[in-house]
C-alpha cells in the first residue's frame, strides 16, 4: 500500500542553519505517526512545508499521488491535508457553534459573505453540533469561544479541523499548556479517533507519543535518526542518546 502523505529529500536552510535536512517520511492512511526530537530538531519547520506555509528549498511532498509540494495551503486544505491547533483563527466573540458552522461552511465551498444568514441555516448548524458532540463541547455549543477554558479552546479547535473532512490530520502539539486532566482527556479523545481518522502528530509528551502512536520518527538537527514502532523507538540507544537522555522507561 503506497503512503498517505510522502516526503522525498526535503530540504530547507535559514542561512548556515539547516533546519530540515534530506528529510523522507511516508505517513500510511491507517495510522497515528509521531514526530518528536529535541528543541529546534526542526519540527516546526517541517510541519509548515508540509501545510504550505514554507517552500522547501528541494526535495517533493507527495499527498494521496498527487504532488503537492508547490500547491497554497488552502489547496491542500481542499485535498483533505489538515491541520490542527493552529488550522484556524478561532472567532472569540462568536459561539463554539459558530466557529465550527463556518468550517463546515467552508468545506461546503460556500462563501463567508453569507455566513451571518449561514448562522441560522440547520444545514449548518446541525452537523456542527454534532462536531462539538464528538469532541465532548456540546454543553458549551452557545458559549462565546473568548469564554472557554484552554482545554475547551483546543478541543474547539480539533472540532474546527474535524468540520472540515481531513483525510489526513496535523497535530501540533496538541498538548502543549494542558494540565494533567486536560492531558488525559485529550489523549482519550486522540484514542477515540483514531480509527476515523490517520493523524501525523508533533508532541512533546512522551507519555502522549507512546500511547496514540502506531510508528514514530526521531527528528535530530532536521534528519530523521529513526523510525518505528513506538517500543523499538524507546529501546533504540541512538535515540535515548539523541533524544531520551539516555534514560529507561
Amino acid at each position: 500500500m503506497s503512503a498517505l502523505l510522502e516526503t522525498a529529500g526535503l530540504a530547507k536552510a535559514f542561512g548556515a542553519l539547516k533546519a530540515t535536512d534530506d528529510v523522507s517520511l511516508a505517513v500510511d492512511a491507517a495510522e497515528v505517526h509521531a514526530i518528536i526530537g529535541p528543541n529546534g530538531a526542526g519540527k516546526t519547520t517541517l510541519i509548515a512545508q508540509l501545510t504550505g506555509e514554507l517552500a522547501p528549498d528541494r526535495g517533493t511532498i507527495r499527498f494521496d499521488g498527487h504532488d503537492i509540494t508547490r500547491l497554497p495551503a488552502w489547496r491542500r486544505t481542499r485535498l483533505g491535508l489538515g491541520r490542527s491547533f493552529q488550522i484556524t483563527t478561532l472567532l472569540p466573540q462568536m459561539s463554539a457553534l459558530d466557529n465550527v458552522a463556518m468550517a463546515v461552511q467552508a468545506r461546503s465551498g460556500s462563501s463567508f459573505r453569507f455566513f451571518g444568514d449561514a448562522r441560522r441555516d440547520g444545514s449548518l448548524r446541525g452537523p456542527a453540533a454534532a462536531f462539538l458532540e464528538r469532541v465532548g463541547l456540546a454543553a458549551v455549543a452557545h458559549a462565546r469561544c473568548s469564554d472557554l477554558s484552554h482545554g475547551e479552546h483546543r478541543q474547539l479547535e480539533l472540532a474546527v479541523a474535524l468540520a472540515l473532512r481531513p483525510r489526513l490530520l496535523l497535530l501540533d502539539e496538541p498538548l502543549a499548556g494542558m494540565g494533567q486532566e486536560d492531558s488525559a482527556q485529550m489523549i482519550a479523545l486522540l484514542r477515540s479517533l483514531k480509527r476515523e481518522v490517520p493523524m501525523l502528530l508533533v508532541e512533546h509528551d512522551m507519555d502522549a507519543v507512546f500511547s496514540l502512536a502506531d510508528r514514530v520518527s526521531v527528528l535530530v538537527y532536521g534528519r530523521i535518526i529513526a523510525t518505528g514502532a513506538p517500543q523499538a523507538i524507546r529501546d533504540d540507544p541512538a535515540v535515548r542518546e539523541a533524544y531520551l537522555g539516555g534514560q529507561g522507561d
